[in-house]
């Protein structure tokens, strides 16, 4: 038997169809499609709180849960000013360190005072109250025995004095 060459034809689609257009199309889309992206870098991790380092000997150091109240509305900004962690030096060499920590309307305040070594007195802190008269925060007697005073000047510092036994010191505090 001879085969006979057949006219039956094998089509794909059938003509004018829009299937190999779109065969074509979606074939050069997924060619023209870009590399997946790579994920992005994980985002750093917050770095953990630095272990503050102890301070030396002899320093004046306040506890790291002093808090300090902001003045509220009503008390006068010449008051408002003394607010806040002060530290310095008195006579150059002997630390000294004030929170202010509430300011009344009237001026009296509470504080938190710490003192470094100073002359035969081993560091120490106390908290007191005190009243501001003027621009002069005097506080009370501190239970070392010691009276303290701070004067705002005109550039924001506090000027200090410290009498103890008799001997007086005096130095500037800035606002920490």
């Amino acid at each position: 038997m001879a085969f006979k060459r057949s006219s039956v034809r094998f089509r794909l689609a059938p003509p004018n169809s829009p299937f190999p257009m779109l065969g074509f199309a979606a074939f050069m889309l997924a060619a023209c499609q870009s590399a997946p992206e790579t994920p992005p870098p994980p985002a750093p991790q917050p770095a953990l709180p630095a272990v503050a380092a102890p301070a030396p000997e002899g320093s004046a150091v306040l506890d790291p849960s002093v808090a300090i109240t902001p003045p509220a509305k009503g008390v006068p900004s010449r008051y408002a000013a003394f607010s806040g962690i002060w530290a310095g030096r008195l006579d150059g060499m002997y630390e000294g360190k004030l929170a202010v920590l509430t300011i009344s309307p009237r001026g009296q305040v509470t504080v938190t005072y710490a003192w470094g070594d100073l002359a035969d007195n081993r560091p120490g802190v106390a908290d007191g109250a005190g009243k501001i008269v003027g621009q002069t925060l005097k506080l009370g007697r501190l239970p070392n025995g010691a009276d303290a005073s701070f004067a705002m000047l005109p550039d924001g510092t506090l000027a200090a004095t410290y009498t103890l036994a008799g001997q007086t010191y005096t130095g500037a505090f800035a606002r920490q």
